[in-house]
């Protein structure tokens, strides 16, 4: 993805960001190894492991989108950092399950992220949509919800077909806790910070529980992260801890990390319906892990699916975070409005052209 005068290859990239991410927080050095054996898999996995490299070419792939207004934006967005959790009635709530990379920035650069990541899914058949009205159906579902001031998706009395997409076979409770169990004891030490968030957010004190290490994600994959697993009144439940670090677009555009970490505040100010288990308690984000609270894959979808409503979903629940920033809707709708049409898939064609050439440098060890 080499984009104006940056001639840094990929390798190079990769090596700056690990050095730099290494001193904001310890890293897990095998994690790390999985994380590029991953990225050699296929584009898709490829673009949600390099945000870094996605925040380093950006303005100068995308200079026109750049320019555009300000907002606390998700940054590591694409199609699978959706989930479900349950809010404080307990009700069933899906929207975007992973704030790792939230800082100030262009509100376009979640906008074509998501449809960058939507052109790979459709290359890789994970969706059938067309790139268009991929693209058409991301932007009418954020300008919509702008134009509303967003509106929390509840799966409850309304949004019954999403309801059935986000629970379905896959996320079966049998399964999940079996798969939980299988994961290894964490042998070495726990930081104690790490132990304190984790049992501040279970339901009994001195609740007894076993420590595991847990491998997921792939943007934050080579970090610390740490599962609690116990037994609580006749059911397993687990929590889990995860080394926080500042944005990487703060490395690509300010030189360091100089941006404070701001999860806590998208989670706070966007129009949400919150996961009240999600806090951050000092360098750790913790939070609820369930069968009905994690992270769904396009994998995990039913093959009967309307995927331009899924998509129009997608932005609606991206203009509910954009619009946790202060007068968000009043300076992005004149800007938005003003784009040319075809702006966005334009530049997420752009985005794309470029991963695709990072990712055969770093399969051809370039």
């Amino acid at each position: 993805m080499r984009g104006g005068g940056d001639a840094m290859r990929i390798r190079e990239a990769t090596r700056k960001y690990e050095n730099w991410l290494g001193r904001c927080a310890p890293l897990i050095r095998h994690d790390l190894e999985l994380k590029h054996r991953a990225m050699s898999a296929d584009p898709f996995r490829f673009l949600r492991a390099t945000f870094y490299r996605w925040a380093q070419v950006w303005r100068d792939v995308c200079l026109d989108e750049a320019r555009a207004p300000i907002v606390l934006a998700v940054g590591d967005l694409h199609v699978e950092n959706f989930g479900t959790w349950r809010d404080m009635e307990g009700r069933l709530v899906w929207g975007i399950n992973d704030f790792d990379e939230v800082c100030p920035m262009p509100y376009t650069i979640d906008l074509v992220r998501l449809a960058a990541s939507a052109h790979l899914a459709i290359k890789a058949d994970h969706l059938t949509i067309g790139l268009q009205d991929a693209c058409d159906s991301i932007l009418s579902g954020y300008q919509e919800g702008l134009d509303r001031g967003g509106a929390p998706v509840v799966l409850g009395e309304h949004h019954h077909w999403l309801r059935e997409l986000a629970t379905s076979k896959f996320r079966d409770p049998v399964a999940y806790w079996q798969k939980m169990d299988a994961l290894p004891t964490y042998r070495s030490k726990v930081p104690k910070s790490a132990v304190r968030a984790l049992q501040k957010l279970l339901p009994e004190k001195d609740l007894r529980f076993r420590v595991a290490h847990r491998i997921a994600g792939l943007g934050s994959l080579g970090r610390q992260r740490f599962m609690a697993l116990a037994d609580w009144r006749g059911a397993r439940i687990a929590r889990e801890a995860k080394a926080l670090a500042p944005s990487a677009y703060t490395l690509a555009w300010n030189g360091g990390p100089t941006e404070k970490i701001q999860c806590e505040t998208v989670l706070r100010k966007a129009v949400r319906s919150p996961d009240p288990f999600v806090h951050r308690q000092g360098r750790w984000i913790v939070r609820r892990l369930a069968p009905d609270c994690c992270r769904v894959e396009l994998s995990a979808l039913p093959q009967e699916r309307d995927e331009s409503r899924l998509l129009l979903e997608m932005g609606h629940e991206t203009a509910n975070v954009h619009l946790g920033s202060r007068r968000a809707a009043r300076r992005i709708l004149p800007d938005l409005k003003a784009r040319k049409a075809g702006w966005l898939q334009e530049a997420s064609c752009r985005m794309v052209k470029g991963l695709l050439e990072d990712w055969n440098d770093w399969k051809t060890g370039v």
